[in-house]
């Protein structure tokens, strides 16, 4: 069976780890950023016309507070899994699209913009350059998580993962950084690296030469599809 590593945050690595075990993959899970929640005012800017969210972890570590006082508004989500979580969390009025849908009928508006404290600053900078006056709200942070030798060569009990799943550029610059330790350097010598964007397989930093495979489009379905036709 193939074995593949999954390095994304929890909750969405067990998501992941049943989603690759339906489709005949052996996981194993080695989460190597987590997310957490910041505090936030339930403040909100008056006279907003819309909520946008790029990212599901947005809404989920959200205040109740601040999501009960959004919920009326029109809420743009990118991607299904973060609409799926905004009409999970009480918005009425989810519309999902792609990035580049979004302000298109919003120039002069203010919007709410729901996010992490680390971001790509494009989808940002597209709207104001549309007119739409974004009001970010950091609603969370993204942390690399520390191993020691011992505790990955348990976690993967002799175990070489067949193939490697990347979904951010902090996770890939975490396992560029693993690889090159002296005690791991034999544990990827030959897995290919899957990763969400080609930003994120840049962050690889030269470990993986050969072996870097980018996902069509920046979501897992494109994601595992590519690892589907790859094995």
């Amino acid at each position: 069976m193939v074995g593949v590593l999954v390095t994304r945050p929890e909750p969405g690595a067990s998501r992941t780890a049943r989603r690759l075990e339906a489709q005949g993959f052996q996981p194993v899970l080695l989460p190597l950023t987590t997310t957490r929640a910041l505090p936030v005012e339930a403040d909100v800017v008056r006279g907003a016309a819309a909520v946008a969210v790029t990212s599901a972890n947005a809404v989920r570590h959200a205040p109740k507070e601040l999501i009960a006082a959004l919920a009326a508004l029109p809420c743009h989500a990118v991607g299904k899994r973060t609409a799926e979580a905004c009409r999970t969390a009480g918005f009425s009025s989810v519309s999902e699209a792609a990035g580049a849908a979004i302000g298109s009928d919003l120039a002069g508006k203010a919007i709410v913009y729901l996010c992490g404290r680390v971001r790509f600053p494009v989808f940002e900078e597209r709207l104001a350059a549309a007119g739409v006056q974004v009001h970010a709200m950091e609603t969370y942070d993204t942390a690399q998580l520390s191993y020691t030798d011992e505790e990955i060569q348990a976690r993967l009990s002799g175990w070489s993962p067949d193939m490697v799943l990347l979904y951010s550029a902090n996770a890939a610059a975490a396992l560029s950084r693993l690889a090159r330790r002296p005690a791991l350097r034999g544990v990827f010598e030959k897995a290919a690296f899957f990763a969400l964007s080609a930003r994120v397989g840049g962050a690889l930093d030269g470990i993986a030469e050969g072996r870097i495979h980018i996902a069509p489009q920046p979501d897992e379905d494109a994601l595992l599809r590519l690892l589907s036709l790859s094995r």
